[in-house]
C-alpha cells in the first residue's frame, strides 16, 4: 500500500495548534503520558492472551524501552504490549474519541498557558508529544497479525500513514526533538522524569545503555495498589491518580485500603478536584480499572461501581474472581456485589467523614459531584439513607448549603414538614410568590434546581420521620406553625377577607372556566396578589413542566389559583364584584391574574396577544 496523507479532525488541529505554538514550562510530561500509552498496551495485550496464549509466544515479558540518540536528536519509547492496525491509528492518532472534547478544546482555547495543563484529560496526551518535537513517528505491528505500519506527522494538520517493516508487534514512538528540546537528550533528565512521574508503572521502563550494556530499570515494576500505604508517599499516590485517570488535577480524597473476608480485594481509589469533562456524558461508564491478580481485566466493568459513583478513578484488583471472566458473568457475579457494596459503603463513608471534618471542602466536591451522587436517591434504594445524609442543598433560611439534619434541627415549633420548592433557576426560585407566606412565618424552605430533584422525590417521602412536602402543590396550612411575635400582627391583617371577596372568587371561576381548577383564597402570600399552585394530588408544577419540555406531556394540567385578601389589588376587585358581578372589567381582571401567575413562574401567558390587549385596555381605565 503506497503513502496515504489524512487530515487531522478538527478538534485534533486546534490542540496541536495550541500544544505547538506552547512555552509551557512543564514539557516533561509529554513522556510520562507516553510511557502512561506504552503500560496501557501492554495492559490490553496480557488481558487477551489469557484466552489466546499465542499473542504473546516468545515474548511473554511486557517491557517499555527508551532510548535518546544524541546524533539524531531522537527520544524513542517502545513497548511490546498490543499494537495497532491500520484502523486503529487512524481512530486513535487522528481523532479525539472521548466525549465532551469540544468544551475541552474550547477552555484550552481560552488561555493556552493556563490550560495547557490539562492536556491528557480525555487521553490526548499522546499529542504533547509535539510540544518537544516538531515530528513524530510510530511504527507498529499488532499483536497476532502480520502487516506492519508507520504513522507519522509534524503536527501542523497532516498525518501519513504507510506500511513498514517491523520484527516484532508493539508500537516504537521516535520523537524529532525541536533545538529548545535538548535537554530530553540527558540520560539523567530521562532518569528523573521516570523516577517523579512513572515509579508506580507496573511494567520495566528501562533506559537502553551503550554498546554492550542492557541498560537499567529505572522504575519499581510493582503494582502501587499492592505496597502498604505507609510506603507510598503522596505524591506518589499523586501521579498514579494522573496516571490511571488522565488527568492533571490533584486528587481531594485517596482511598486505599486492603479487604479480607469472604470475598478478598484491594481498592486505590480517587476522588477528583476538578469535574471531568466527561462527568454527564449520557452512557455514564465507570473510569475505574478492574484487575483479578493485577492482571488488567477492563475498565468498564458494569457491576463494579454503580452510575452515581463514575466520577471515581482508580484501580480494583481481587483475587477471587475468574481471570477469564467474561463481561456478562462479571454482570451477574456474586462476589463483584460483595466487592461493589463494600466499595459503595466505603466511598459514601469517607464522604460524611470528610463532611464532618471540613464543610467548605465538602461544598466545593458537592458543587461538582453533588448532582451526580444525587442519582443514587432514584437508582440505589439500598444506599438512600446515606445518601439523604449527605445531600446537601440551597435554602431560604442558610448561607452556602444545609444538609438535611441541619434542617430539621432549625424546623418551627409546630412545623411538622420537610419544605421545598422546585424550580430550574435558584434565583427565580428564591423569589418565587410561593415563598411570601413561610418567609412571614419564619419558615425555611429548600430550594431545589437540579432536574433530578423531582424524580428522586418521587421515591423518597420522608427524612428523619418528616415527609417532604411542596409549596406549590396543596394548601399551605401554616395555622399550627408559631410565627415570630414581630409577624404575628401583619399575618392577622394579611388574612382578613375584604367584602366581596366569595362574589369575586365565583366571578372568576365563571369567567375561566375550565382553565383553573379552582380559584380561592391563599394561606401562602403576603405581597403578591396570586399564585398557581398544583392541587393536593395532582402533579407538582415543576414535574409537569419537566414533562412538556422533554415532550412527554404536551397540554398542562389545570391547577389551582390563589388569591391573596390582603393585597390592594384583590380588595379593590373584591368591592368591585360586591357591588356588581357582570362587570367586563372584572372578567379582563380574571384573565389578567391568571396570566400574571404565570409569568410569575416564569411561563409566558396562553394568548399574548390577548393579554397585551387587556392590559393596554386596564392601563386606559387607570390613566
Amino acid at each position: 500500500m503506497s503513502k496515504e496523507t489524512f487530515s487531522f479532525q478538527t478538534e485534533v488541529s486546534r490542540l496541536l495548534d495550541i500544544v505547538a505554538g506552547s512555552l509551557y514550562s512543564n514539557r516533561e510530561i509529554f513522556l510520562r503520558e507516553l510511557i502512561s500509552n506504552a503500560s496501557d498496551a501492554c495492559d490490553k495485550l496480557r488481558h487477551q492472551a489469557l484466552t489466546a496464549p499465542s499473542l504473546i509466544e516468545g515474548d511473554s515479558d511486557f517491557k517499555i524501552e527508551l532510548s535518546v540518540d544524541a546524533k539524531a536528536k531522537t527520544v524513542t519509547v517502545q513497548d511490546n504490549g498490543i499494537g495497532m492496525n491500520h484502523d486503529d491509528l487512524l481512530a486513535t492518532l487522528g481523532t479525539i474519541a472521548s466525549s465532551g472534547t469540544g468544551a475541552f478544546i474550547e477552555q484550552l482555547g481560552q488561555d493556552d498557558k493556563k490550560d495547557l495543563g490539562l492536556i491528557g484529560q480525555f487521553g490526548v496526551g499522546f499529542y504533547s508529544a509535539f510540544m518537544v518535537a516538531d515530528k513524530v513517528e510510530v511504527t507498529t505491528r499488532k499483536a497476532g497479525e502480520a502487516e506492519s505500519w508507520l504513522w507519522t506527522s509534524d503536527g501542523k494538520g497532516e498525518f501519513s500513514i504507510e506500511e513498514a517493516s517491523c520484527d516484532a508487534r508493539g508500537t516504537t514512538v521516535v520523537l524529532h526533538l525541536k533545538k529548545d528540546a535538548k535537554e530530553f537528550l540527558e540520560p539523567s533528565r530521562i532518569t528523573h522524569i521516570v523516577k517523579t512521574y512513572s515509579d508506580h508503572i507496573g511494567f520495566p521502563v528501562m533506559l537502553a545503555g551503550e554498546g554492550d550494556d542492557d541498560g537499567e530499570t529505572l522504575n519499581e515494576a510493582s503494582a502501587i495498589w499492592t505496597r502498604a500505604a505507609k510506603d507510598i508517599s503522596q505524591e506518589q499516590y499523586k501521579e498514579f491518580y494522573h496516571h490511571t485517570a488522565h488527568a492533571f488535577d490533584d486528587p481531594w480524597i485517596t482511598i486505599h485500603n486492603r479487604i479480607e473476608g469472604v470475598v478478598s480485594y484491594t481498592n486505590l481509589l480517587f476522588i477528583p478536584s476538578m469535574r471531568p469533562f466527561d462527568l454527564f456524558d449520557p452512557e455514564r461508564k465507570s473510569h475505574v480499572k478492574l484487575y483479578v491478580n493485577r492482571v488488567f481485566i477492563t475498565e468498564q466493568a458494569d457491576g463494579l461501581l454503580p452510575p452515581y459513583l463514575r466520577f471515581l478513578r482508580g484501580v480494583v484488583d481481587s483475587e477471587d474472581l475468574s481471570l477469564n471472566i467474561s463481561r456478562e458473568m462479571l454482570q451477574t457475579d456474586p462476589k463483584l456485589a460483595k466487592i461493589r457494596n463494600g466499595l459503595v459503603k466505603k466511598v459514601l463513608g469517607e464522604l460524611k467523614k470528610k463532611a464532618g471534618k471540613d464543610a467548605g471542602a465538602y461544598a466545593e466536591f458537592w458543587g461538582n459531584f453533588g448532582l451526580v451522587l444525587k442519582e443514587g436517591l432514584v437508582d440505589d434504594f439500598t444506599m438512600r439513607d446515606k445518601l439523604l445524609e449527605l445531600a446537601r442543598f440551597k435554602s431560604t433560611a442558610a448561607d452556602g448549603l444545609t444538609s438535611l439534619a441541619d434542617y430539621v434541627s432549625r424546623m418551627k415549633d409546630g412545623q411538622d414538614a420537610i419544605y421545598y420548592i422546585v424550580g430550574e433557576d435558584e434565583t427565580h426560585v428564591a423569589t418565587s410568590p410561593h415563598l411570601e407566606g413561610f418567609k412571614a412565618k419564619g419558615v425555611e424552605v429548600l430550594l431545589f434546581t437540579d432536574p433530578v430533584d423531582e424524580f428522586w422525590l418521587q421515591h423518597i417521602t420522608q427524612f428523619d420521620e418528616k415527609p417532604f412536602k411542596s409549596i406549590t402543590r396543596g394548601a399551605a396550612d401554616l395555622d399550627g406553625v408559631k410565627a415570630d411575635e414581630a409577624d404575628d400582627t401583619e399575618e392577622d391583617k394579611q388574612q382578613e377577607d375584604g367584602p366581596g371577596l366569595d362574589t369575586l372568587i365565583a366571578a372568576i371561576k365563571l369567567e375561566l372556566g375550565e382553565a383553573v381548577k379552582d380559584v380561592r383564597p391563599s394561606k401562602r402570600l403576603t405581597e403578591s396578589p396570586v399564585c398557581l399552585i398544583a392541587d393536593e394530588g395532582d402533579m407538582d408544577v415543576s414535574m409537569e413542566r419537566l414533562l412538556r419540555r422533554t415532550g412527554q406531556m404536551t397540554m398542562g394540567l389545570p391547577r389551582v389559583l390563589e388569591l391573596n385578601p390582603g393585597h390592594a389589588v384583590v380588595k379593590k376587585l373584591s368591592e368591585r364584584a360586591g357591588g356588581n358581578g357582570d362587570d367586563d372589567v372584572l372578567k379582563d381582571a380574571a384573565h389578567l391574574l391568571l396570566d400574571q401567575a404565570r409569568i410569575a413562574e416564569g411561563e409566558a401567558p396562553t394568548d399574548p396577544a390577548a393579554f397585551a390587549k387587556r392590559l393596554a385596555f386596564v392601563m386606559e381605565r387607570a390613566l
